[in-house]
């Protein structure tokens, strides 16, 4: 049997850069079970030799600073912004693929022009209207904020684009409207790729802090990303409780991407097929 020396060193390079970038994640892991006083022991014990996981994430989460209260704050506007998100995007993408009509492309193409607006720019007056009709300071204006997203729609379109069109004429010739053909038809053959976008949908979502931060004031509605700079700028002294504080904020995306990550694939081989 032939060895394929290319492959074999190839491998063991990108375990290596695997392993390079994986370091600073177990370094947080290994911190957050530590004691204050083993956190900047050298050499460094990737072990702990004194564990201390259980008060330290007792503190995080039931401590001044609830985590599980930020939790759910971040779970719901999370999910309600991926949900709403997805639908949004879903309806525009597959209008402006499947659905003719007359100054489509150039619609399509001022719907492009506005993502290339910097969000900063739009900040002011979102600010203004959202004092000015009783959204600000609250979760559904946060998740307004995030229901319509130009990438989203421009991602979709482009696989709805890669349905075949006689997919949709036989599905007219045989009665059926464009809702039914988007739900029974269009919308299973791109499962994957909506799933794509709902992954990256949530995380884009969670990891969010300008939003809240400019649209959020009650401490009982922030997000879990506010609360950890509010709970570092509190315990900034304490390494071992910060780290503990950022294992329990990036676990979600970690989860959400695992559970996920079958869906991604299955979204950029679609990505490669055309109708």
């Amino acid at each position: 049997m032939k060895l394929d020396f290319k492959k074999i060193a190839s491998t063991i390079i990108l375990l290596f850069c695997s392993i390079a970038f994986l370091l600073p994640f177990i370094w947080m892991l290994s911190t957050s079970f530590k004691i204050e006083a083993d956190v900047f022991t050298y050499p460094i014990e990737w072990i702990p030799s004194r564990w201390n996981a259980l008060e330290n994430y007792k503190e995080v989460w039931f401590g001044e600073q609830p985590f599980y209260m930020y939790y759910w704050n971040s779970i719901k506007v999370a999910v309600l912004t991926t949900l709403l998100s997805v639908v949004v995007s879903s309806f525009a993408a597959y209008g402006f693929s499947k659905v003719r009509f007359s100054a489509g492309g150039w619609l399509f193409l001022i719907v492009l022009a506005t993502y290339m607006v910097p969000p900063q720019a739009s900040l002011v007056p979102q600010f203004i209207l959202y004092r000015q009709i009783g959204l600000f300071d609250s979760h559904l204006g946060l998740i307004l904020l995030g229901s319509f997203s130009v990438l989203g729609t421009f991602m979709l379109r482009q696989f709805f684009m890669g349905i075949h069109n006689d997919f949709i004429d036989a599905a007219k010739i045989d009665g059926a409207g464009h809702w039914r053909i988007f739900w029974r038809i269009a919308l299973p053959i791109v499962k994957p790729a909506v799933a794509t976008y709902a992954i990256l949908r949530f995380i884009w979502t969670w990891n969010d802090y300008q939003n809240p931060l400019i649209f959020l004031r009650t401490d009982a509605l922030y997000t879990i990303q506010l609360a950890m700079q509010k709970f570092t700028t509190i315990n900034g002294e304490f390494y071992s409780l910060i780290m503990a504080a950022a294992v329990s904020a990036i676990l979600p995306l970690l989860i959400v991407f695992i559970l996920g990550q079958k869906h991604v694939i299955d979204g950029i081989a679609l990505g490669g097929v055309k109708g």
